[in-house]
């Protein structure tokens, strides 16, 4: 698929993500509010709980079509469905960066140098 200047979502999605927002996971409410929020985040508009497609991502920025995903526990299935679920976004010309609750509950700052060295890459 080829690189769109919009994304596609479904709408009947709008709902959920109105009801994510309103219920983040602890992880998702510290990076939103210490990294994310406000162009905190080299001068960035991140929005929460996006309609992509089928999906909802956790952050999305429309500047870079960066996808920011916040991982809970993973098994095996959900390895496979994340994997999936990346592949899809991709294929939508939007890139796909995963942290896990663990990394930004407990390494915020590692996360936030990793943003930054990626976001870098992506506007060169």
């Amino acid at each position: 698929m080829k690189k769109m200047d919009f994304v596609p979502y479904e709408k009947r999605l709008t709902t959920f993500a109105r009801d994510n927002r309103h219920n983040p996971t602890p992880a998702e409410l510290l990076i939103w509010n210490q990294m994310l929020r406000a162009r905190q985040l080299c001068g960035l508009k991140f929005v929460r709980q996006k309609p992509i497609d089928v999906y909802i991502v956790d952050f999305y920025c429309a500047e870079l079509r960066l996808v920011i995903e916040i991982d809970g526990d993973s098994h095996a299935e959900q390895i496979a469905y994340d994997s999936q679920r990346t592949s899809r976004l991709n294929a939508l010309g939007l890139t796909v960066l995963r942290y896990a609750n663990r990394e930004v509950l407990q390494e915020l700052e590692g996360v936030y140098e990793d943003l930054c060295g990626k976001i870098a890459a992506l506007r060169c």
